[in-house]
């Protein structure tokens, strides 16, 4: 399917017309995580450490891999940043973000802990939520052996990583046992009623269409989309009362299937007195920043976000 084009920012328009057209199914999962793995690794700065630890999981005898990103000189405890990788909550890992993760580090002299939580249709709800919440805990736990400040964890994602930060400031929220500080949600997949739009075309959308956000949705729930008893934080924009989150910042192009939903969730934080930044970067598609980080474009995306983590994380 050919893609309209004409809207996309003109710095990204090289980009644009370069991606394939894909749709993501059960038939091409295997491939897309094959692919995702040949990916070559970016190199890495040499004065940030990168080493990964296994912790236990809490619903299950399964283990998690935490990837952790700390600057090389440290002479205190620093704040923390968990992050937790996209893709549809179908594929991904850690390693994708490498040079996201290192950049907060490096910027911000923070640790930054990015979880390879389980995801679906092997793992649908809520496993890849807990996942993420065993791994919020244990980094709570690490104020020595990690040298961090237990009273400055942030919690952030981009796409279903985005959604999954933004139900886990919800779980937090109610289960009282640890308060993130902020959320940064990049370009968030935060409602699967999104998927019932007849209004949003697949010839519009680059990255991720609406084929592919019925099939990660479905994938996750277990269950069609737009259903009336879907449990607690499986879908972050069906929660009534957002009062009592922590601080956000919320970053999405106009050409992005999430635009929408994202703008909402934002008016909505807002709404329930939760300060709340927006950052719409106009003509931009889904995950556009990940594949040239020295656009003016993606820089000024980023800079967005180390002044927001700045600003919460060192209170």
């Amino acid at each position: 399917m050919k893609k309209e084009l004409s809207t996309i920012h003109p710095e990204l328009q090289t980009i644009a017309r370069k991606l394939p057209a894909i749709t993501y199914s059960r038939k091409n999962l295997w491939l897309m995580n094959w692919v995702m793995r040949l990916r070559p690794a970016p190199k890495m700065p040499a004065d940030i450490v990168i080493k990964n630890v296994f912790i236990p999981a809490q619903t299950d005898q399964a283990r998690i891999r935490l990837r952790i990103y700390q600057p090389r000189s440290r002479t205190a405890p620093t704040s923390a940043l968990l992050w937790l990788h996209g893709g549809g909550y179908v594929l991904g890992n850690p390693e994708q973000d490498d040079e996201y993760c290192a950049q907060y580090g490096r910027e911000l002299g923070i640790t930054v802990v990015s979880v390879d939580y389980r995801y679906a249709p092997k793992y649908p709800f809520p496993i890849g939520l807990e996942d993420s919440y065993a791994a919020l805990a244990w980094v709570a736990a690490q104020t020595q052996s990690l040298s961090i400040d237990a009273q400055h964890i942030a919690i952030g994602g981009a796409s279903a990583g985005g959604g999954l930060a933004a139900a886990l400031a919800q779980l937090a929220h109610d289960r009282q046992e640890i308060n993130p500080v902020f959320q940064l949600l990049v370009y968030p997949m935060l409602d699967d009623r999104t998927v019932l739009r007849s209004d949003l075309s697949d010839k519009t959308y680059l990255a991720w269409d609406q084929k592919s956000n019925r099939f990660g949705w479905e994938s996750y729930l277990g269950q069609p989309c737009g259903g009336e008893d879907l449990p607690a934080y499986a879908v972050p924009a069906r929660r009534e009362d957002l009062s009592g989150l922590p601080p956000a910042w919320l970053g999405v192009g106009t050409q992005d299937l999430f635009y929408d939903e994202n703008v909402a969730y934002t008016q909505r934080l807002k709404a329930c007195a939760v300060p709340c930044e927006i950052e719409i970067v106009p003509g931009a598609f889904h995950g556009f920043d990940v594949f040239d980080p020295k656009l003016s474009l993606v820089q000024a995306f980023r800079r967005s976000q180390i002044a927001a983590l700045r600003k919460y994380l060192f209170l």
